[in-house]
């Protein structure tokens, strides 16, 4: 199906309100409503915007009705130190204690910096869980040392442990209850979106971060940018929540959601249709789609998968049934405390897709951005080497089952169907009581039956780790999250993401196909998406009054303030947002100035600020750190870059993989302070955890740009990685990076000036001697996070909470 995109023109329509119509719902309060002007708070990672009523309602001493999103509604619940009243939006600096933290294979790294910076003792044993799950193949000598390592860390400090062979890590949070509902939970692993599935916060943290929450129980956190994703319609026969995933990244493929925070929402009848196991897959791959979170709503099919698994526990756990996490009494409490999203809650975008218009997608080659037809694919005859049902994203037992189904499906005269000559098909479960559950079904038998070749519960192919990994000409198509070039194999194979009964239907056909379990539905020619609610005509009632409440909502915000100026308020007038400053802590520069170095060029990633040659030479001096820096990117920057320098940089600088000494090599060159259009998110966390200032300017980069347009960039390739840079297991390959074409200016010094005036949130730019100077405000940077970055960085920081300084 070609998707067919609607735009928000014939639905952006607002109904006209009256003081009268407001009055009649609130009657004997004057309410004065103001037209909105939106404002992006900037430092590191693009904001939502800020009305002006809520810029007004912050300056008010008094509680104020803000309405929140889930997303901010969750966050306010695991922040500390907020100041009374105090109700956090998208764009704030919180400092978050989650509710749990997980750390997998790379616990001994972080069980190293934990004690580096003097740690002994987690602080909460309750709030960490380990697991060991990426490398369970690798029975080497090294990696069972690493291994052993980890369970002894975590037996000494009593922490819940999951060895290797009992599953992936994310798996083992949700079906342990770990991650529940209403809560924030984080782990060093880039799919923790997964938990979002079950109506928690799940989001990635880097390592310094986890050995932060060991020892101190908390971290710092900025809320992203919330977009809401309405899902309308019902999901046709034959489609999955893979399907969903799937055409949301290729058919919204300009990063729409980048560094978003996604809020799924629809009517209870779509949301019927997606069970809590397709819930996990979309939220495990909105990761793929460039998110930091993917949430879906604590509705009745969530309230209902988790009495089913409390009843389960009560059941067949037997004595231990008092320590499960799922009980019906606390599910209860759950639900007579349901937190869900304010009506009038502020969000970045909003888009949508209709479930009723979609088919069988498949991912690929090589890319998640590119979603094609099931349909579309399999008219092309794409002979198949290997198929994969593996990995956290469709290894579960209801997966396992669509799987065999085909098989079973395609058996005659009770002679099991076999997967084609010459096609290789692995399968792994997601845990062992998925597993378990596949075999008391006989799923996991029907499979094997077929020629299907069993993996241990855990990762592997889906990260280019252990048995079957694609060889160079070979072409696979799995039921996993990721399929860039060589993630799962050989950088010279082709890997195609599809949903399990996809997967299980090419491999028994050799070729890329599907069960036949779809039918079109009649009139349906086109994927309905687009931005805005998708909201039907029949439906636009319901739009009106959301509308209503919305603008109430924000009248009520500004009520006591119109009132005070009516009556004459006795208390002093508050500065209003723009000439309000934000307090300053002792060893924190109000004021960062410099001249800009200008190097234009977008989606310059860590291995073209650090070269990943260095990466594991831990003997690297800060001078060779300073005289590498941006090597890979420009050769003469070292030259050009002098200490004091302001550096500019075009859009989503720092992407790619996750070392810190891309941060740390930008300091040792004398650079405090780094201005992008925008960031990627690890390298913002990075920045901060290793006190290197940053804040975006997207204006800037235009202007820059406009003025030196004559040497714009005009050509892009690949700064390439070497092989052995695996900072992390499941670290994307670079981004592409522009290198300009022959003659280009690189690294440019400009004689423009750059100052950030911290204290009053707001930057002054002077283009060059005599020319014009303007001034744009820009996002907070509050104590906690000056702090950080005031002590040298977040380990720094640990080290004084932990050493009481």
């Amino acid at each position: 199906m070609i998707p067919q995109r609607i735009g928000l023109q014939g639905l952006r329509a607002r109904p006209s309100c009256s003081l009268l119509s407001l009055r009649t719902r609130n009657p004997g309060i004057l309410r004065s409503l103001t037209s909105t002007a939106q404002r992006f708070q900037d430092v590191f990672h693009a904001q939502a915007s800020d009305p002006s009523s809520s810029a007004v309602l912050n300056s008010l001493k008094f509680p104020s009705r803000i309405p929140q999103t889930l997303t901010e509604k969750i966050v306010q619940r695991y922040s500390l130190g907020l100041a009374e009243g105090k109700v956090v939006k998208s764009g704030d600096y919180v400092t978050l204690s989650p509710h749990h933290c997980m750390t997998h294979d790379n616990s001994w790294p972080v069980a190293l910096k934990f004690m580096s910076i003097g740690a002994s003792k987690i602080h909460d044993p309750k709030q960490i869980v380990m697991t060991l799950d990426h490398d369970v193949q690798n029975k080497s000598e090294t990696n069972l040392k690493k291994y052993k390592q980890i369970e002894e860390f975590a037996k000494k400090q009593g922490v819940d442990f999951y060895p290797a062979g009992r599953g992936i890590g994310h798996q083992i949070m949700v079906e342990e209850g770990y991650a529940w509902p209403g809560t924030m939970t984080v782990a060093s692993d880039s799919h923790s979106n997964m938990y979002g599935g079950v109506g928690c916060l799940g989001t990635a943290m880097v390592r310094t971060d986890a050995a932060s929450i060991w020892a101190t129980g908390k971290t710092w956190w900025q809320i992203p940018p919330i977009a809401k994703v309405t899902l309308t319609g019902v999901l046709p026969k034959g489609v999955t929540g893979k399907d969903v995933i799937v055409a949301l990244c290729g058919l919204f493929n300009n990063d729409e959601v980048l560094n978003h925070a996604i809020e799924f929402t629809g009517s209870e009848q779509t949301m019927r249709t997606l069970p809590v196991d397709d819930r996990l897959a979309i939220a495990n791959m909105t990761t793929e789609w460039g998110a930091l979170t993917g949430l879906f709503p604590i509705d009745s099919m969530l309230q209902a998968w988790m009495r089913a698994k409390a009843t389960t526990s009560a059941l067949f756990d037997g004595k231990d049934a008092a320590d499960s996490r799922f009980t019906h009494a606390r599910i209860n409490d759950l639900i007579q405390n349901q937190l869900v999203a304010d009506k009038g809650a502020t969000y970045a975008k909003s888009l949508y897709l209709n479930l009723s218009t979609l088919s069988p997608y498949v991912s690929g080659p090589n890319s998640v951005k590119v979603a094609t037809p099931l349909r579309d694919l399999e008219s092309q005859n794409i002979k198949l080497n290997k198929a994969y049902l593996v990995s956290c994203t469709n290894s579960r037992a209801s997966d396992l089952a669509a799987a065999a189904k085909v098989f079973i499906d395609a058996s005659t005269c009770g002679s099991p169907a076999k997967i084609a000559p010459g096609v290789e098909f692995y399968i792994a479960a997601a845990s062992i009581p998925e597993q378990e559950a596949a075999e008391d079904a006989g799923d996991w038998q029907a499979l094997l039956d077929a020629g299907a070749r069993p993996l241990p519960a855990g990762c592997g192919p889906c990260i280019g780790l252990g048995t079957g990994l694609l060889e160079p000409g070979e072409v696979g198509i799995s039921a996993s999250n990721r399929n860039f070039k060589g993630r799962m194999g050989s950088p010279d194979a082709k890997a195609y993401l599809a949903s399990p009964e996809v997967v299980a239907a090419s491999a028994l056909s050799g070729k890329i196909s599907g069960p036949g379990w779809y039918e079109q539905p009649v009139g349906v020619t086109k994927v309905v998406l687009g931005e805005g609610n998708g909201i039907a005509e029949e439906d636009k009632a319901f739009s009106i009054e959301s509308a209503l409440d919305r603008l109430i909502s924000q009248a009520d915000s500004i009520i006591s303030s119109a009132e005070q100026d009516i009556l004459g308020a006795s208390t002093p007038k508050e500065e209003t947002s723009d000439d309000a400053q934000t307090a300053i802590l002792p060893g924190f520069p109000e004021r960062v100035e410099g001249e800009i170095v200008f190097c234009d060029a977008d989606n310059i990633n860590t291995d073209g600020i650090y070269p990943g040659k260095y990466t594991y030479q831990d003997n690297v001096t800060v001078e060779k750190m300073a005289e590498v820096c941006m090597e890979n990117y420009d050769p003469a920057f070292g030259s050009i870059a002098r200490e004091g320098d302001i550096l500019v940089s075009g859009f989503n600088f720092g992407c790619g993989s996750s070392r810190e000494q891309a941060a740390t090599a930008i300091l040792a060159k004398k650079i405090p302070l780094v201005v992008s259009g925008s960031f990627g998110n690890i390298f913002a966390r990075n920045s901060i955890n290793n006190a290197l200032m940053g804040v975006e300017v997207p204006r800037l980069v235009e202007r820059l740009r406009e003025h030196f347009s004559s040497q714009k960039v005009q050509a892009k390739s690949d700064v390439k990685e070497p092989a052995g840079n695996k900072e992390s297991l499941d670290n994307p390959p670079p981004a592409q990076q522009a290198s300009p074409a022959e003659g280009i200016v690189l690294t440019r010094r400009t004689g423009w000036t750059f100052l950030w005036d911290v204290k009053r949130s707001k930057v002054v730019i002077t283009e060059g001697k005599g020319g014009p100077t303007w001034s744009q405000k820009v996002g907070e940077l509050p104590p906690n996070v000056q702090e950080i970055i005031a002590r040298g960085g977040l380990e720094k920081w640990v080290k004084g909470e932990i050493g009481g300084s």
